[in-house]
């Protein structure tokens, strides 16, 4: 079982990292969207 002062710790690493995903997976969408259009506009 864990100590009350471990699981404020755990909540927020989850926090932490259900916000990195909020911001990084449109952000990593935006930039594979990008260099899409960037290779069909130079390179094809």
């Amino acid at each position: 079982m864990s100590t009350p002062e471990q699981v404020p710790a755990r909540r927020r690493v989850w926090l932490m990292t259900l916000a990195w995903l909020w911001v990084g997976v449109p952000f990593l969408y935006g930039l594979y969207e990008l260099i899409l259009k960037v290779v069909k506009l130079f390179g094809g």
